[in-house]
């Protein structure tokens, strides 16, 4: 178990943080997501006839959302932690490899897209690899006796204005304890989640925003 960690209220603050979103945005940010995860770019016109929502309403709603990033052609390449560009933290789902932002994004992701996915990471003390196989209903295989991850609590309204800096970047997997907290300590205001609770977290945050949309 994670030591001294409200994980209810840490999973609001995520929640609060962002706008509530109705049936229609839950439904685009769910395509989104699951057409990013093949590994290319997503046009506008894609997600207009996956969704059956008009091409306006595509482009009114993805003008008011933060933390979304395009290629030059103006097709979608990043959001809300995952993107087909390499970083860090690699995603197989499917027979496609995409990226996240964070360790945490990799617990999450797998249930938004309804897919088992293998994961790749890698400790930022020791370089040791770590792998996990995480499917939307949990953690089925570690490569590592234990897995902590490096969690922060930002302020909500830094979070809304930059998620990766306010966040993303405090936020890794360690396979040794010892490390990580000598990490934390390095890192004032972040503290650790063990691997479950770090799901958990996930998982309260996805139903809590994808309500009506998630489990349909």
């Amino acid at each position: 178990m994670s030591e001294s960690v409200d994980l209810n209220k840490l999973g609001k603050l995520f929640v609060s943080a962002f706008p509530e979103m109705d049936i229609d945005e839950q439904k685009l940010s769910l395509t989104l997501y699951r057409l990013l995860a093949k590994g290319a770019p997503v046009s506008r016109e894609q997600l207009a006839k996956v969704t059956g929502q008009s091409l306006e309403n595509i482009n009114h709603t993805l003008g008011g959302w933060q933390d979304i990033f395009y290629d030059d052609d103006d097709c979608v390449i990043g959001f809300l932690g995952l993107t087909s560009q390499e970083m860090p933290h690699r995603l197989e789902v499917n027979g496609h490899t995409v990226y996240t932002w964070c360790a945490w994004d990799t617990l999450f992701i797998p249930e938004l897209l309804g897919a088992t996915a293998h994961v790749t990471s890698t400790c930022p003390v020791t370089q040791k690899e770590i792998k996990l196989i995480v499917s939307p209903a949990g953690i089925k295989a570690v490569n590592a006796d234990e897995v902590w991850v490096s969690f922060v609590s930002p302020d909500e309204n830094e979070l809304r204005e930059n998620v990766t800096t306010s966040f993303c970047h405090f936020v890794y997997f360690f396979a040794d304890r010892t490390v990580a907290e000598r990490w934390i300590k390095e890192h004032p205001g972040t503290f650790l989640l063990s691997l479950d609770d770090a799901f958990a977290v996930g998982k309260q945050v996805n139903a809590a925003r994808y309500m009506q949309t998630l489990n349909q």
